[in-house]
């Protein structure tokens, strides 16, 4: 029998899927990377090396196999997440409960989650009490007690009681299905963070094919040139990147961020300039109402516009319905709601028109806003009925943030840019130490503002409401932070679904530490294999030898970028959380 026909018939059957996805890549542009390794495979073979060629092929293949185990490594969180939802809940009827699945729950429904067992929906507790573990959500490792009227989060373990819930979103948009959407978002996207690996290949492949082909030629021998091209193969830039990349964004949905477009991560580094948006964002995002100033029945005004807020997702509309709510007011129902961005609630009744706006929606003058106050205007009929006076106090993490990034981040600009009145928004400024404040800004200037600070370097803009939806689009990177509305969230790059700047924070340590494992993997394989290069051409290293180096190397390499998914290493929030 003659083995070497049947080691080359072996070794073409499995070269030839290989060249054919190399030559596409070529065909496409995507040189950098795979030229090296088509030229190994077909050098070994012409060579005679079939069992190098072979080894090539397996390296690439299994590459991939490794880059597939690792990206289930990475997400080994979400997984086990997703394997412990329950498929059914426990609907609360008039006697007793029932049996449904996760799809036929919707807000207002009373679900019964019995010791042990997962919450299948966010919502409220209404009877019981005890403790529930959110590790898996949050990232903190310990228990939370549950009582009536706190909240709970789907996917959270109850402890040793039983507990009713109140429903409060449908479980297709809870926390735990935007958190187990990001690994295949991150799928989808993930081919556009090979360009770092495309950067490094354009100048390596090129080094590497002259250094084999002078190697060959110095020793008349094409073994020299196959073992130098063998070792060289650049597969720490093809697998690397991509598990150091989704390792990240594994880390950053188990502190409870949901990176809706991995390409974010790559920017985050160069970030210098920051925009924030004030109210829920800077503030806690919980308005008081603090005065009324009616012209005329303040409860009547009360009714009128609370009635009105109810179809309203405005920060201030919360507050309203409380105190109506609270004084036992009867709301009525209006007729032609409509709610435009950045210019006010309209409605009407009985033919009459109600309005509610801003000051700067208002024709007529009132008295100068107090420091650090917001307000609502109430119009009847186009006439001024009342003015509703606000305050929302700045989050007591504010001012550490802030002054953490220029020290840690490297930011040069940070902007407050708010719809909110200029004495408010300077007022709340001082209290943070924002040098630059825009106020009274519509959606349209906003969007236009980002726009233009974009143009000048990358910026990340933070928003939480209906009117940031342009912006969060606009710019480099836009963050919705907390539970932020529909439209703010569908913009959004990064999505942070706990109301601290702290995560804010600690997406941007996120961002710079996958850089940094991305080019240890990358830089510290092709470095090992410049060393092999070296030995290869000096004769030290025959190609089979080589082969198996380099494979040693590729493993390192995963090795190391896996690490993205375990932990943020030291890393020092200064006060914003402590370390992480």
């Amino acid at each position: 029998m003659d083995w070497d026909l049947l080691y080359l018939a072996i070794t073409l059957v499995a070269a030839i899927p290989v060249l054919h996805r190399i030559g596409r890549e070529l065909l496409a542009g995507n040189w950098a990377t795979d030229l090296i390794a088509g030229v190994s495979i077909l050098t070994g073979i012409v060579t005679g090396q079939y069992l190098v060629a072979l080894i090539i092929i397996l390296m690439l293949t299994g590459g991939g196999l490794l880059e597939s185990y690792a990206v289930r490594r990475a997400s080994s969180a979400l997984s086990a997440l997703a394997e412990r939802m329950p498929s059914v809940a426990h609907r609360v009827l008039a006697e007793g409960h029932e049996d449904v699945t996760l799809e036929e729950l919707k807000p207002g429904d009373r679900v019964l989650v019995f010791p042990h067992e997962v919450a299948p929906a966010d919502g409220v507790v209404v009877k019981g009490q005890g403790w529930m573990d959110e590790s898996f959500l949050t990232g903190e490792p310990w228990e939370v007690k549950k009582a009536p009227g706190v909240e709970v989060i789907s996917g959270a373990k109850n402890g040793a009681s039983l507990l009713e819930l109140e429903v409060r979103r449908r479980p297709a948009d809870s926390r735990y299905a935007q958190i187990m959407a990001v690994m295949e978002e991150s799928e989808l996207k993930r081919p556009r963070i090979r360009r770092l690996a495309n950067q490094l290949g354009a100048w390596y492949s090129p080094v590497a094919l002259v250094i084999a082909a002078a190697a060959g030629w110095w020793a008349y021998d094409w073994q020299r040139f196959l073992a130098v091209i063998v070792v060289a193969t650049p597969c720490p830039l093809l697998i690397s990147i991509p598990v150091a990349l989704i390792g990240s964004i594994s880390r950053a949905a188990r502190a409870g961020i949901v990176v809706r477009d991995p390409a974010i991560l790559e920017e985050m580094p160069r970030v210098k300039t920051f925009i924030f948006d004030k109210t829920g964002t800077l503030t806690r995002g919980k308005p008081q109402l603090i005065a009324i100033d009616a012209r005329g029945d303040e409860a009547e005004a009360l009714a009128a516009i609370a009635s009105l807020e109810r179809y309203s997702r405005h920060p201030l509309a919360a507050p309203l319905l409380e105190a109506a709510e609270k004084r036992g007011l009867a709301l009525w129902d209006p007729e032609e709601v409509r709610e435009l961005p950045g210019r006010g609630l309209s409605a009407r009744r009985a033919g009459v028109s109600y309005e509610v706006v801003g000051r700067k929606q208002y024709a007529g003058t009132l008295p100068d806003l107090p420091a650090g106050h917001l307000e609502c205007l109430l119009l009847r009929d186009g006439e001024l009925a009342a003015v509703f006076h606000f305050f929302d106090a700045p989050r007591p993490d504010t001012r550490l943030f802030l002054d953490h990034l220029g020290p840690r981040h490297g930011g040069t600009r940070t902007v407050l840019l708010t719809g909110d009145q200029e004495g408010a928004a300077r007022e709340l400024a001082a209290q943070v130490g924002i040098p630059e404040v825009l106020a009274a800004q519509s959606p349209e200037q906003k969007l236009a503002f980002v726009r233009q600070a974009t143009a000048a370097g990358p910026t990340l803009y933070v928003g939480d409401g209906i009117n940031d939806g342009p912006a969060l689009t606009a710019a480099t990177v836009g963050v919705a932070f907390g539970m932020a509305t529909n439209v703010a969230s569908a913009t959004a790059s990064a999505i942070v679904l706990e109301p601290s700047l702290g995560k804010i924070d600690e997406l941007l340590h996120l961002g710079i530490r996958l850089r940094r494992v991305a080019l240890e993997s990358t830089l510290g394989g092709l470095g090992l294999s410049a060393v092999g290069m070296v030995l290869a051409a000096m004769g030290y290293l025959p190609p089979l030898y080589g082969a198996l180096l380099q494979e040693l190397i590729d493993v390192a390499s995963v090795l190391n970028a896996l690490r993205t998914s375990i932990g943020a290493d030291g890393i020092d929030y200064e006060g914003l959380g402590g370390k992480h």
